[in-house]
C-alpha cells in the first residue's frame, strides 16, 4: 500500500464519517477505527523492509541480535501506543489516550535499559 493509496483511503474513511456526526456519531468511531486497522496492516507490510535493513546492517557491524529485536520492539510499542492513543483521543476520551502514550513511553524506557547497560559496559571497557 502506497502513500496515495492511504491517502485516498483516509479521505474517503474521514468524508463518510463525518456524514454519521450529526446523527449516530458512533458509527464515524467505528469507521475511524476501521480505517485506522486497514491503514495500520498497510503500515505491517513495510516493516518487513525494516527488519530486514537492520538484519542487513547487523551483519556489517557485528551486533547481537538481542539489540536488533530490541529496536524492533520499540517500533512496535511506538505504532501500538499512537494507533491505540488515536482512536481514543477521536473518540473524545484524551485522558485515556494521554495514559496510553504515557505507558508506551515507559515501555520503551524499559526495554532500552539492557542496551543502556551495555553501552555503558562498553565505555568503561574502553576507559579502563
Amino acid at each position: 500500500m502506497d502513500i496515495v493509496q492511504v491517502g485516498i483511503i483516509g479521505v474517503a474513511g474521514v468524508l463518510l464519517a463525518v456524514q454519521f456526526k450529526g446523527g449516530k456519531a458512533e458509527y464515524g468511531i467505528y469507521i475511524s477505527a476501521g480505517l485506522s486497522l486497514v491503514i495500520f496492516f498497510g503500515i505491517l507490510g513495510h516493516l518487513r523492509v525494516i527488519t530486514e535493513a537492520a538484519d542487513t546492517i547487523g551483519g556489517y557491524i557485528s551486533l547481537d541480535g538481542a539489540y536488533i529485536g530490541t529496536l524492533i520492539k520499540m517500533l512496535g510499542v511506538t505504532y501500538i501506543a499512537e494507533f491505540a492513543s488515536s482512536i481514543c483521543r477521536d473518540a473524545g476520551y484524551q485522558t485515556i489516550a494521554q495514559q496510553i502514550e504515557i505507558f508506551g513511553k515507559l515501555t520503551i524506557l524499559v526495554l532500552s535499559i539492557p542496551i543502556l547497560m551495555a553501552l555503558l559496559e562498553t565505555i568503561g571497557e574502553f576507559l579502563s
